[in-house]
């Protein structure tokens, strides 16, 4: 594109989504499908599929990176200038925004051009548009949802590129506008009562947007905004469903029931999930990816494993339920999340207490505690992007901020939620209560639980900043020094001063962007920190 390259969306040799085999429909080089295009309802499925797609592009590339590396929490293996702080414009990857572009162009051209195809083809429905539309609705507020909480302000595009003859040459909308956007479009989806509850497959019910999609995102988004009470509607619209097709947390305290989240995936908790499936065939090949390579230890040139103080955080919590349980014989199923969502090695699992390493068993591991996936036709797990533990998780956090920790019912029924957690997970209560301070309630309760329940799920660095853009108006909790120490905690990835230096610059919190953006778009301005 002759002005900015983030919109560039070519249908060319793009697969549709995860079942189907074929490509989608090629046109002429430089033109996008227009009129001609929009015959069918298939077309717009193809179009929203294609949205799809380039969010399961973008998770190993993108999503994990930028959910992670800056926590530290899982670290890489090798020198990552986002994990050192050390990003700089001229970055040829983590600094793009380009993925998320092409997610919200393909939205874009589904919610202009839908109502083409309602009118060209007969067996298309009204239901079916309006499903389709909040699909779309829910992919452009995912994607904007990422640019916003890794850049801030960015362009705020609700038209789509259509043909090279289109520019698109926009400054920055700030935060708060694009915020505003991406509430706007799940509230049309909402209002629009469209959206499905299910499927006809299970990996569509959980790899498309669905009702439960759309509260899980509006959840994660008000609280980001920092709409405490709108935040603990949308959650409890999931939690307090009575649908019998509502996601259900799992509470069987067993490994087993625990890691069928991730092995084999698609569970009942389960709100939304990136898919992946060797049987089924993109273009004649299966698919896979390379999760599993790039956590396994095994596996020359792995990229990720556990910081140092994510494994002492796994061990004391493995070191309480071996007290637990007692020494003798203990069942392994009953260490759930605490040794087999962070593989804990070095020798014999008796051993732990001298293990040195930790690893994310999540994406490696097998269907049972002590296996793991073993072939390439293993390869291909899927990445959860929601599931209800985060959900409640998010709630108790909104309960706890929306009085400042000052109402004591509202403490209570946030370490209600996370003691509901820690109990699926066999381990005791937490430590904090009622009365704690609004820090402890906070970091001892709301963000360790987050991090470990959660860890490797591209959470760990937007929770920390998430709590990091929290006041105290009465000063009695510092927010800021909160982040900045959690980051110090568990990045060792550069030196503590540097990363304290860094962050003390909240501009510093954001990427730059792209040189190669600047360079096509004469109206944007680079984050202050990197100029």
């Amino acid at each position: 594109m002759k002005r900015i390259s983030i919109l560039i969306f070519s249908l060319i040799s793009v697969l549709v989504f995860t079942s189907c085999n074929d490509y989608l429909e090629i046109y002429p080089e430089n033109v996008q499908p227009t009129d001609e295009y929009w015959s069918s309802k298939e077309e717009v499925d193809a179009t929203l599929n294609a949205g799809y797609y380039y969010l399961r592009e973008a998770v190993e590339t993108y999503l994990i990176p930028w959910g992670e590396l800056r926590a530290g929490c899982v670290s890489s293996r090798g020198s990552n200038t986002l994990q050192r702080f050390e990003i700089k414009p001229t970055e040829k990857t983590l600094s793009k925004w380009s993925q998320m572009y092409k997610i919200v162009n393909a939205a874009n051209l589904v919610l202009k051009n839908g109502e083409k195809a309602l009118e060209n083809d007969d067996t298309y429905t009204q239901e079916e548009l309006n499903s389709h539309h909040c699909e779309a609705y829910w992919l452009r507020a995912l994607a904007y949802f990422y640019i916003v909480r890794n850049w801030r302000d960015a362009p705020l595009v609700t038209e789509p590129f259509e043909t090279d003859e289109m520019t698109f040459n926009l400054p920055k909308s700030g935060e708060k506008e694009i915020i505003a956007q991406i509430k706007n479009d799940l509230l049309k989806a909402i209002q629009m009562n469209a959206a499905k509850e299910k499927f006809n497959t299970t990996w569509e019910t959980k790899g498309r947007a669905t009702k439960w999609a759309i509260y899980a995102l509006m959840t994660d988004v008000c609280l980001w905004n920092q709409d405490f009470d709108e935040a603990i509607t949308y959650a409890n619209a999931i939690l307090e469903s009575s649908s019998t097709a509502a996601p259900r947390f799992m509470s069987t305290p067993t490994h087993t029931s625990w890691f069928s989240m991730f092995n084999p995936g698609n569970s009942n908790e389960s709100i939304y999930e990136v898919q992946w499936s060797y049987d089924k065939l993109s273009g004649g090949q299966p698919q896979t990816n390379s999760l599993t390579t790039s956590f396994d230890p095994s596996i020359t040139g792995y990229k990720y494993q556990y910081s140092v103080a994510m494994l002492d955080e796994f061990r004391n919590e493995y070191r309480s339920l071996r007290e637990r349980f007692g020494t003798g014989i203990f069942d392994y199923d009953q260490a759930v999340r605490t040794m087999y969502g962070a593989f804990i090695t070095d020798g014999n699992a008796d051993n732990y207490e001298n293990a040195t390493n930790a690893y994310v068993w999540k994406y490696y591991g097998g269907t049972s505690y002590n296996t793991k996936r073993l072939s390439v036709q293993d390869y291909d797990c899927n990445f959860i992007i929601y599931r209800v533990a985060d959900i409640m998780l998010l709630k108790a956090e909104a309960l706890i901020m929306r009085q400042l920790g000052k109402s004591e019912a509202d403490n209570q029924a946030a370490i209600d939620i996370i003691n509901q957690i820690r109990k699926r997970t066999n381990l005791d209560e937490t430590e904090v209560d009622s009365h704690s301070s609004l820090q402890d309630l906070m970091q001892k309760g709301i963000m360790h639980e987050r991090l470990m329940e959660l860890s490797g799920e591209g959470k760990a660095w937007y929770d920390m900043l998430r709590m990091g853009r929290y006041t105290d108006p009465s000063g009695e909790t510092n927010f800021k020094e909160m982040f900045v120490n959690n980051v110090v905690t568990y990045n060792k990835g550069a030196n503590e001063s540097w990363i304290r230096s860094v962050l003390s610059n909240e501009n510093a919190w954001y990427l730059p962007i792209n040189e190669s953006e600047i360079r096509t778009n004469d109206l944007l301005e680079q984050n202050p920190y990197y100029l």
